[in-house]
């Protein structure tokens, strides 16, 4: 018998669907979903990674409609995970559109240019937000590149149907995070080693696949590798950070309200 969310006196967990956006018209760095880091595609990489996450139920590649994009789905498809193709630019409706056709209590989101999403943290933060159920919930100070976002089902809903920004719908929850009196949101901090200089872990230009190229050439062997590992890397050999140090990383319009 099914009652206040439990089943014979036991709690359902809530269904969480990680939803990964990709496309291969990226603006910066066109094609790099399919760019390879020892050996394999970025893409790979970031679904591997994200199908390690703990209390995941489903994985989705969220991409856009056009022949460009069928080779992601291909290997999509190739590595089990569920696929969805929508607007080539609106984002929001892409994740709002494939968590109506798969479901979830929870969205997790993760984007294709980030092949160093640290599985240890997301498990971490899917967890804070099967607890605490917060609208929003993401960990504070984690490299950029690394963290991923866990969004309430209903929060999804709400800021698809009432964003009325051109970037609110590039990248999914500046509404969220816009409107505290609307939504609950959780940004704990995550406790990691520290490093001389900030270290860039997203691939959005060619100095930041180099760098990629070099921590994957180093540390990866068939499995996912933490970012501890990477960290202990650059302390190792910090001149590496410079690499892409320089990049300038575009800024969402209020996102840190």
């Amino acid at each position: 018998m099914t009652l206040n969310g439990k089943v014979n006196g036991r709690k359902i967990k809530p269904m969480v669907t990680a939803i990964i956006q990709a496309r291969m018209l990226s603006k910066r760095l066109p094609g790099k979903a399919l760019m390879l880091l020892a050996g394999k595609p970025i893409l790979y990489h970031v679904i591997e990674r994200t199908k390690a996450i703990e209390h995941v139920d489903r994985v989705v590649l969220a991409t856009g409609m056009g022949e460009e994009n069928v080779p992601l789905i291909e290997l999509a498809s190739a590595m089990e995970i569920e696929t969805y193709a929508g607007s080539p630019e609106n984002v929001l409706e892409r994740y709002y559109m494939a968590s109506e056709k798969f479901g979830g209590e929870y969205i997790v989101r993760v984007t294709g240019d980030n092949p160093f999403t640290d599985v240890e943290y997301a498990s971490m933060i899917v967890d804070i937000a099967l607890e605490a159920k917060p609208d929003l919930c993401a960990l504070n100070n984690l490299p950029l590149g690394t963290a991923v976002e866990v969004i309430k089902k209903e929060a999804l809903d709400q800021a698809y149907e009432m964003s009325n920004e051109s970037y609110h719908f590039e990248h999914v929850t500046p509404f969220i995070k816009e409107h505290p009196e609307l939504f609950s949101i959780e940004r704990p901090p995550a406790k990691i080693k520290k490093v001389a200089g900030k270290i860039r872990l997203t691939v959005d230009t060619p100095e930041d696949y180099e760098l990629a190229g070099i921590l994957y050439n180093n540390l990866y062997s068939g499995v996912p590798f933490p970012l501890s590992e990477i960290l202990d890397y650059v302390k190792e050999h910090p001149e590496i950070i410079k690499i892409n140090s320089r990049i300038k990383q575009t800024l969402v319009p209020n996102a840190s309200k």
